[in-house]
C-alpha cells in the first residue's frame, strides 16, 4: 500500500518490470560497495542524472506529444547557473542555492517564452524553433568566455561536505572511505529519486491526464474545453525545470560544467534514443533507456577491446571489433532494439504481461 502511494498508483504492471527496477534501483544504491573504483562511480552517478534528465523529456515527447530540441538548454542552464555561482561566489551552500535558484528562474521565464509564443505553430515548426534555439544558446555559451568559459567551460571548487579531501570517518566502512565523493554521489542519487517520484506523481493527476488527453487527440481535448497552448506550455516548463536540476546535480558530480557536457546536440540525441529505446509515455522507460545506453556508452569499448585481443589471428573480425569503431556497433544495436521493441522496452514487457 506505501509503496503504491509512493509510486501515484502507476505500478509497473510486469514482474520482469518489477524486477529490472529493483536491480536497477539496488545496484545504484549499492554502486559504492559493491563496484570499487571511480569509473563505475561515475557511471552510477551519470545514470542518476539521465534518469531525470530523460524523464523531464518523456513528460514533454511522451506524455504530452511536444518535440522540443532545446531541452539541453535548461540541462546547460541548470549546471552553468551552479558553476558560474560557485566560481564568483566560492564553495558555499549559498552559493549553491543562489545558482539553483537563478538557472530556475531563467529557465522558467526561457521555456514559457518558447511555449507560448511557439506551441500555437505545427509540431514540425516548433521542433525546428526549439532548435535553432539551442543552436544560439550553445553558440552564446562558446563565446561568452569571460562568463561561461567558452570551450573550455568552467571548473570550481565544491563546498568541503561535498570536496573529495573531506573525510567523514578516518576508518573505511566495508572497504570503502567515507569521503566527500560518496557523500556527492548520495545526495544526487537521492534528489535523482526524489524528483523521479515528483515526475511520476505528476503524470498521474489530473494535470497528467489532460496531457495525455491532447497528445491523443488535441481536438477533441480543445472541445472538451481544455486550454491546449496553456497545457502545452505548462507541461514545457515543468520539463524544463527538472531539466534545470537535473544539470545542476551533474555540475556538482563533475565539478565542472562546459558546453560539451551539457549543451551538445548529440546529448539531445542520445536522450531521445533513451526515451525511445526504454518506452515513450511510461517514465519507467527513462530508467531502462538511461540504465541501458550509458552502461553500453561506457563498457562495450571494453568488451570490443578484450574480443579484439581474442581474435588477433582473425583479420577480418578483428578488425570489425576494433575498439574505435564502437559507435558502428552502438548503433547497430539501438537499431536492433527500437525493431524489436518498437514500443519500447516497458511497452513489450507490459504488452507480455497483459497476454499472460
Amino acid at each position: 500500500m506505501i509503496l503504491k502511494r509512493l509510486l501515484s498508483g502507476d505500478l509497473p504492471r510486469s514482474r520482469v518490470l518489477w524486477l529490472l527496477l529493483i536491480v536497477i534501483f539496488a545496484g545504484l544504491l549499492f554502486t559504492p560497495f559493491i563496484f570499487h573504483g571511480m569509473k563505475a562511480l561515475n557511471v552510477a552517478a551519470k545514470i542518476c542524472v539521465f534518469v531525470v534528465l530523460v524523464a523531464s523529456f518523456d513528460l514533454l515527447l511522451g506524455y504530452t506529444g511536444i518535440i522540443s530540441f532545446a531541452h539541453t538548454v535548461c540541462f546547460g542552464i541548470g549546471a552553468y547557473g551552479v558553476a558560474i555561482a560557485l566560481t564568483r561566489f566560492g564553495p558555499t551552500w549559498t552559493a549553491v542555492a543562489v545558482g539553483v535558484i537563478c538557472a530556475l528562474l531563467v529557465s522558467l521565464v526561457l521555456s514559457f517564452l518558447i511555449g507560448l509564443f511557439s506551441l500555437r505553430v505545427k509540431a514540425i515548426f516548433y521542433a525546428m524553433i526549439t532548435l535553432a534555439v539551442a543552436t544560439a544558446i550553445q553558440t552564446l555559451a562558446s563565446q561568452l568566455s569571460d562568463f561561461t568559459g567558452g570551450e573550455d567551460g568552467l571548473t570550481f571548487k565544491v563546498p568541503e561536505l561535498l570536496s573529495p579531501g573531506f573525510a567523514l570517518w578516518d576508518k573505511p566502512f566495508l572497504g570503502v572511505d567515507l569521503n566527500g565523493r560518496l557523500i556527492t554521489y548520495y545526495l544526487v542519487f537521492a534528489c535523482a529519486v526524489a524528483l523521479f517520484l515528483i515526475m511520476l506523481r505528476i503524470v498521474n493527476s489530473p494535470f497528467g491526464r489532460v496531457l495525455q488527453a491532447i497528445r491523443e487527440n488535441a481536438f477533441r481535448a480543445e472541445a472538451l474545453g481544455y486550454r491546449i497552448v496553456a497545457y502545452r506550455t505548462s507541461s514545457n516548463v515543468l520539463a524544463a525545470l527538472f531539466a534545470t536540476l537535473a544539470g545542476a546535480l551533474l555540475a556538482l558530480w563533475l565539478r565542472y560544467s562546459g558546453p560539451d557536457t551539457t549543451l551538445s546536440f548529440d546529448i539531445m540525441l542520445f536522450i531521445l534514443l533513451m526515451v525511445v529505446i526504454g518506452g515513450m509515455g511510461t517514465l519507467y522507460g527513462s530508467v531502462l533507456g538511461a540504465t541501458l545506453f550509458i552502461l553500453v556508452e561506457n563498457y562495450l569499448q571494453d568488451v570490443m577491446k578484450f574480443a579484439s585481443e581474442g581474435l588477433v589471428k582473425v583479420p577480418l573480425l578483428r578488425d570489425l571489433v576494433n575498439p574505435d569503431r564502437w559507435l558502428l556497433w552502438l548503433g547497430l544495436l539501438f537499431v536492433l532494439s527500437v525493431y524489436r521493441f518498437p514500443t519500447g522496452i516497458v511497452g513489450k514487457l507490459r504488452a507480455k504481461a497483459r497476454r499472460a
